[in-house]
Order: structure tokens, then C-alpha cells, then sequence
């Protein structure tokens, strides 16, 4: 099943919050690229093992290859200072045969390098994104997916009104958490209008 889109875009839209710029992965990004998918602090609670380079790379031209092919995705993430690439998030349609309840919907995922934990980037950059994806998908609900032992991703997640539904375990036999987010709608005239709800 698709996930619409008001909009197809090709590649992401650059967006940008006070302290971070989010915008398309770029060839120029594989080397900090690589350097983050093989560190364990932040494959520990994603993918689960360090990347390769062959696979990060075929991992960031599959970012731009999901723009492309399904008009939504995953952006790169900088900060404004000194522009240095800190990490990725966005929105995914991974067909992980987890739950049929992920699979009609977008999935927002993040990561971060980790010297950009711990600094409010994550929820920073993930508010500009849901705002994004509030005004150009169809759908109002949204999901994440969170190992139960990421409880820095659990308190962010809550920060932006996620609520746990589920748990399910992945084709290794871990156990996930699955959080839905709906987004609040207000009716008016035939046309919507969007009330977007963050908690500090």
C-alpha cells in the first residue's frame, strides 16, 4: 500500500532551525557518513552492527533513491556553526514486515552522531520534520519504532507525542516498541486546518 503525498518532491527540501540545517545527503557526506554507521553507540540501538563503507554507501544513495522513487525521506542534518554533518531523520516506507500497522504509514527514524547527544538537536530538527510531513502526507498518523533499552530516543519520542501501541519482535527475536503520533485536525469549510501539539 503507498503512502500519499500532497506534493512528490525529488529530493529533500532544505529546512532549517535555529541551530541545525537539514538537507539532501551529498556524495561529500560519506566520509562523517561512514564514521557514524560504524560507531556502536549509535548502531547499538539501530541497525545493530557497524556498517561497512560499501554498505553506507549503497545506505546513503538509497536516502536519495527513496525521495526519488516515493517523494519523501530521510534528510541529512548540520549545524548552522560550523557545518559539520551530525547525523540523519526523516521519514521511511521500509516494508519491514514488523507489524501491518507500520507498514501503511510514515515512519519517522533519527540518529545522531554522538557528540550531538545531549544537546536537544534531535528534537529541534524532528518538530521541523513532523511539520514538514503534517503539511504534505495524507495520512495523520505517523510511527516510530524504539528498542525499550533507547530510553534517550523513548524521552524524545514523548517530547513529541508519541504514545506506545504496541510490542513486537524483529526477525532477530528483539523486542521493539511501536509509538503513534496522530496528528489534530480541525475541520473548517471543507478545507483543514492543522493544529500542531509539542511538548516541550
Amino acid at each position: 500500500m503507498s503512502i500519499h503525498v500532497r506534493h512528490r518532491f525529488t529530493e529533500a527540501p532544505l529546512l532549517e532551525t535555529t541551530r541545525l540545517r537539514l538537507r539532501a545527503h551529498q556524495p561529500d557526506d560519506l566520509s562523517a557518513y561512514v564514521v557514524m554507521w560504524s560507531d556502536p553507540d549509535v548502531v547499538r540501538y539501530t541497525i545493530g552492527v557497524p556498517l561497512p563503507p560499501q554498505r553506507t554507501w549503497m545506505r546513503l544513495l538509497g536516502h536519495r533513491g527513496h525521495w526519488s522513487v516515493l517523494g519523501f525521506g530521510y534528510w541529512a542534518v548540520e549545524e548552522k556553526e560550523t557545518g559539520r554533518y551530525i547525523g540523519e531523520l526523516g521519514f521511511g516506507h521500509l516494508k519491514r514486515d514488523l507489524d501491518a500497522s507500520v507498514d501503511t504509514v510514515p515512519e519517522l527514524g533519527w540518529a545522531l552522531v554522538p557528540s550531538a547527544h545531549g544537546k536537544g538537536y534531535a528534537t529541534e530538527a524532528l518538530r521541523a520534520v513532523i511539520a514538514w510531513g503534517e503539511a504534505h502526507f495524507e495520512s495523520d498518523r505517523t510511527v516510530c519504532i524504539i528498542d525499550p533499552g533507547n530510553h534517550v530516543s523513548g524521552r524524545v519520542a514523548d517530547k513529541l507525542g508519541f504514545r506506545e501501541y504496541s510490542r513486537v519482535a524483529d526477525m532477530e527475536g528483539h523486542s521493539k516498541i511501536l509509538r503513534e503520533r496522530y496528528r489534530t485536525k480541525k475541520q473548517k469549510r471543507g478545507q483543514s486546518e492543522y493544529l500542531f501539539e509539542f511538548k516541550g
